[in-house]
């Protein structure tokens, strides 16, 4: 039988309708995969009893006709969405043995359409890192190696790095991920998957447990732009349980994927052409273009202006509003309690326990710039920095369909490195976070590999509510890199 951990999404579907093997044997497949890479440390609560009694469940229905549309197929989902019945973390101590009670609007969907739950997947402490190494419960490992030193382990970027590393080292076929401001798409790059964050409000937030409001979104992991596509429709839709969940229809992203981007056009934005940006990203850059441009695309060269102040803002606003996201977590209604002498003593002690230092880096940077005299020094100048931004981007776009850029400035680097640094850790969203300071939906396709390598993504950045665009684009730039991931090779179209 054909080594089931390296079939696509689509591959999987048409064979298990084919009736070629069953949801049971795809998914033990995949269990026996994350025992034998364990190590890689991608999940926090592993789920093996659950995941099979879901595939027998959709064996029955692949026996009876009744199949629904990810029916059998084993996905991570990022531990961050609210499962009922099944431990929920956040990757934090505070939340350490904390079962909701309800299901993510997310993960429910995901459930309905058939799909089956290997495990909730390792990440940043809420969400809260660039790397996979702020977990309380410890790092992920990338599951790709340097030519140069193989005896070192990479990151797997953050914060779903134990999403993207799943997917790509084959313990699960696709994966939910978080991206506040590029949580998906970095770590798809040092992965070397593709990986979506859609539109802002094309996905419901409902039980997911919030970072920063105004810019959380949900999205997948998965090792093509089809397959990609195919979980984005599951996961789409309005939602009357959040307010910020859009009322459009959601489109056939797949159906989207013609090969065809004759005339599309392609900007460029000069600002990202950073002083000392390695030569290898520029060039995984130019080839991106060229590969467009051969296909019929015209190359635009676009100016974003207020792109420099994005980081700045960036680092702003999430903490502004992780400061209040995070306040409820106080040790009385849930979670971790460490008593003191008093109520605020025992609300010290238990955050003081129970958050990561990355977490009270964090509380304390919102807290300040959302404090008397500060406020409209920092917030309110953030926030209009942000309409600036998202108007650059309207701008451009009416020279353009759809923008490309680098995903990271760098491939995948050692564990412990940076961590020193956060200055240098939040770098590494500089080509990320203006997409979701606009709101905008972006895509990361793996397009090559650095001088040591390993992996390294090419952005597109779409119109809001323009995925379809995003994904027929990003299909032509994934067959022409032929890149070969740790599973699947995508196969160049003739």
């Amino acid at each position: 039988m054909t080594d089931l951990t390296k079939l696509t999404i689509a591959d999987a579907l048409t064979g298990l309708t084919n009736k070629d093997f069953t949801a049971t044997e795809l998914t033990q497949a995949h269990i026996d995969q994350a025992e034998v890479k364990k190590n890689l440390n991608v999940f926090i609560t592993a789920t093996p009893e659950k995941a099979l009694a879901q595939a027998s469940d959709s064996d029955a229905r692949y026996q009876s006709g009744t199949a629904k549309a990810l029916d059998g197929i084993p996905l991570g989902i990022k531990d961050l969405f609210c499962t009922n019945g099944t431990r929920t973390t956040a990757g934090s101590k505070i939340l350490e043995n904390f079962i909701p009670q309800y299901e993510s609007s997310v993960t429910q969907k995901l459930v309905d359409d058939g799909s089956v739950f290997l495990g909730k997947t390792n990440l940043d402490e809420f969400a809260m890192g660039s790397s996979n190494t702020t977990s309380f419960f410890g790092n992920v490992i990338n599951p790709w190696k340097s030519t140069a030193n193989p005896s070192v382990d990479y990151v797997p970027g953050g914060s779903s790095g134990g999403s993207a590393a799943a997917v790509a080292a084959g313990i699960a076929m696709g994966a939910t991920g978080t991206d506040t401001g590029g949580s998906i798409r970095q770590p798809a790059s040092f992965c070397g998957i593709v990986g979506v964050k859609p539109t802002y409000g094309r996905c419901s937030r409902f039980g997911t447990i919030a970072f920063a409001s105004s810019l959380d979104q949900a999205g997948v992991f998965a090792r093509t732009v089809e397959d990609s596509a195919i979980l984005l429709r599951s996961i789409a839709g309005h939602d009357v349980k959040d307010s910020t969940s859009v009322k459009m229809d959601v489109p056939d992203f797949a159906s989207a994927i013609t090969g065809d981007v004759k005339g599309l056009r392609i900007g460029i934005p000069k600002e990202y052409r950073m002083d000392g940006m390695p030569e290898e990203i520029q060039n995984i850059w130019n080839k991106g273009a060229e590969w467009l441009k051969a296909e019929g695309a015209e190359i635009v060269d676009i100016s974003l202006p207020h792109t420099k102040y994005a980081l700045a803002a960036y680092y702003i606003i999430a903490p502004a509003e992780a400061s209040s996201n995070l306040s409820r977590y106080d040790g009385v209604r849930y979670g971790l309690r460490v008593d003191g002498d008093g109520i605020d003593e025992t609300y010290s002690k238990t955050r003081g326990a129970g958050f990561g230092d990355e977490v009270k880096r964090r509380i304390m940077t919102g807290a300040y710039v959302l404090s008397a005299g500060y406020y409209d020094a920092y917030y309110i100048k953030a926030q209009k920095v942000r309409r600036l931004i998202r108007d650059d981007f309207t701008k451009a776009y009416e020279k353009c369909d759809v923008i490309l850029t680098p995903t990271a400035p760098s491939g995948a680097f050692p564990i412990g490195e940076n961590e020193d640094d956060p200055i240098k850790m939040y770098l590494n969203d500089i080509f990320t976070v203006p997409t979701s300071i606009a709101g905008l939906p972006g895509i990361s396709i793996p397009a090559g590999l650095d001088k040591s390598g390993l992996p390294l993504g090419l952005q597109l950045i779409g119109k809001a509510w323009d995925e379809e665009t995003l994904f027929k684009t990003a299909d032509v730039i994934e067959k022409a890199a032929c890149f070969e991931t740790l599973g699947t090779t995508i196969k160049k179209v003739a």
